[in-house]
């Protein structure tokens, strides 16, 4: 893990629920890397249900609920890498990686769900640029830039409340493209978080002392 002074600020990490189930888990010995890799398999999960769900309500609250366990595991191999002191050498990578598999299969999966692959795929792609130029900043000096206005929570929140929304108006008997609508509104919201994270870095990076 990163150094917990720069990390994302996330409300609920400091919640008494958060507390008790890191304890859970650190009492069954769960690594935080294995966490990791439960976030990829949710992540997995909710793709297909997007791709499979072919108009069908039920695939798409369970790409729902995926996506929002993916969410948890982000949160809580970092509570107990961390507040649990089970962090390792490598937990670095098992931190960033996972997350980036993750953006790519729930973003492809949304992208075939609404019959445009190719804008599944530029979400997936805007979303692991997003995490680069973070990355970036931290490398150079400028240390981790969480902002948004589409971070991975909002990215996440979004896609969520449209699968459910999507699946309230199929059963409601309509046809009203919110997959698609949502997906345009995240491809848009993650490329002004790039555009933001660069020149925020870049107005950081011209300030510090060479």
């Amino acid at each position: 893990m990163s150094d917990p002074a720069d990390r994302r600020p996330i409300a609920s990490r400091n919640t008494a629920f958060a507390r008790r189930i890191t304890g859970f888990l650190v009492r069954r010995n769960l690594t935080p890397n294995a966490i990791s890799m439960l976030s990829m398999a949710a992540a997995a999960v909710a793709g297909l249900a997007f791709a499979c769900a072919g108009g069908h309500w039920a695939g798409l609250i369970l790409a729902a609920l995926a996506c929002q366990m993916r969410l948890l595991c982000n949160l809580f191999d970092g509570l107990v890498a961390v507040e649990g002191g089970k962090g390792g050498p490598d937990g670095p990578f098992w931190n960033e990686a996972p997350d980036r598999i993750s953006d790519l299969l729930i973003f492809a999966g949304l992208g075939w769900a609404v019959g445009r692959p190719d804008l599944g795929y530029l979400a997936g792609a805007l979303a692991v640029l997003t995490a680069y130029i973070r990355e970036l900043g931290r490398a150079n000096g400028a240390g981790n830039d969480f902002s948004g206005p589409f971070a991975k929570p909002q990215r996440m929140a979004l896609v969520t409340l449209a699968a459910v929304v999507q699946a309230l108006v199929l059963l409601a008997g309509s046809e009203l493209p919110v997959l698609l609508w949502a997906l345009w509104i995240l491809l848009a919201g993650t490329a002004l978080t790039v555009l933001r994270r660069s020149w925020r870095q870049i107005r950081q990076l011209g300030s510090l002392p060479r």
